[in-house]
C-alpha cells in the first residue's frame, strides 16, 4: 500500500511494524497545526494498511514531544479562530480518538522529551515503552495554564490521584524509571536499547491472533467504566462477535493445537497463527 509523504510526519514500515514519527526534531516535536493535520489523515491510511500490523508512535531525533507549540498552536490559534478550531478537532481526533481506537496494537516509544499534550498520546497508545532517559513533565502550570485538552483526565487514568495530582500542580519532572515506577509506561531501558526492545516487543505481538488483539483492547478500554451486569454483557457479546468476525478462526486453531496436537500450552505460550489467505 503506497504511503503518502507528509512533512511534519514521517512514516516507516519494517516487517509489519509501522513506524509513526512526530517529525519535527529541531522544535523537539512540539505538535504545530500542520503536525496534528497530518497525523489525523496518515492514521486514517495506516488503520486500513495490511503492511501495518503493529504501529509504533516515537518522536525524530532526541525528544518524543514536547506539548503544543505555543507560538504556532496557541498564539497562532489566537489570531486566527479557524486555524485553531481546524487544528484542536485535528489535534483531539489523532492523538485520543483515532489512536486509542486503532484497530492494530499500538506503542508508544518515549526517547526522550515528553511534555504537555505528549502525555495524550502516550495514553491513547495501548502500550508504552520509555527510555531511563526521558524526561516528562506536566509544564503547564509553570506558564500559568492547567493541563487542559484531556490531558488532566488522562493522567488521572493512568497514574494514581496522589501522583497525578503532585506532577500536575508542581511541574516537576520525572525519568523514564520513575514513569514505570508509577505506572504511566510498561517497560524502560537504557535508551541505547530502546528501538531493539521496542522491536522484540512488537514482535511478540505479531505472533498473536489479530482479531483477538484488536477485540481485547476494546473490550478492556470499555469495561473500566462499566458495573459488573454491563461489563458482563458486554463482553458475552464481543466474545461473540469475536468468534463471528475472526478470518483467521484463531479460537479452534488454538483448541486444536492444544488439545490434539499437544504442540503448545496456553499458560506458557502462544499457539502458531496460521494466517488467511489474502484477498
Amino acid at each position: 500500500m503506497t504511503t503518502k509523504s507528509y512533512e511534519a510526519i514521517k512514516i516507516e514500515k519494517d516487517k509489519g511494524i509501522t513506524w509513526l514519527f512526530m517529525n519535527r526534531p529541531d522544535k523537539r516535536n512540539a505538535m504545530s497545526p500542520q503536525l496534528h493535520m497530518e497525523m489525523d489523515e496518515a492514521l486514517d491510511e495506516l488503520a486500513v494498511d495490511p503492511e501495518t500490523e503493529v504501529l509504533v508512535l516515537t518522536g525524530a531525533g532526541d525528544a518524543f514531544c514536547a506539548g503544543q507549540d505555543i507560538k504556532l498552536y496557541f498564539r497562532g490559534g489566537d489570531a486566527d479562530a479557524k486555524l485553531r478550531r481546524k487544528a484542536g478537532r485535528a489535534s483531539n481526533n489523532w492523538r485520543w480518538q483515532k489512536l486509542s481506537t486503532f484497530p492494530k496494537p499500538t506503542i508508544a516509544m518515549v526517547n526522550g522529551y515528553c511534555f504537555g499534550g505528549g502525555f495524550t498520546q502516550v495514553c491513547a497508545c495501548d502500550f508504552a515503552i520509555a527510555s531511563d532517559e526521558a524526561i516528562f513533565g506536566l509544564s503547564e502550570v509553570n506558564w500559568g495554564i492547567l493541563p487542559g485538552g484531556i490531558v488532566s483526565w488522562n493522567v488521572v487514568q493512568m497514574m494514581n490521584f496522589r501522583d497525578a495530582m503532585y506532577y500536575a500542580m508542581t511541574g516537576d519532572t520525572f525519568d523514564g524509571k520513575k514513569a514505570k515506577e508509577i505506572g504511566f509506561v510498561n517497560l524502560h531501558f537504557p535508551k541505547a536499547k530502546l528501538k531493539a526492545e521496542t522491536i522484540k516487543f512488537a514482535k511478540k505481538l505479531q505472533e498473536k491472533s489479530p482479531a483477538a488483539l484488536q477485540y481485547t483492547k476494546e473490550a478492556v478500554r470499555a469495561v473500566r467504566f462499566m458495573n459488573e451486569p454491563q461489563a458482563a454483557d458486554y463482553l458475552n457479546a464481543k466474545s461473540d462477535a469475536l468468534k463471528l468476525n475472526d478470518k483467521e478462526d484463531g479460537r479452534n486453531q488454538g483448541m486444536k493445537q492444544f488439545l490434539d496436537d499437544k504442540s503448545y500450552r496456553p499458560g506458557l505460550g502462544h499457539f502458531k497463527r496460521q494466517k488467511a489467505a489474502a484477498k
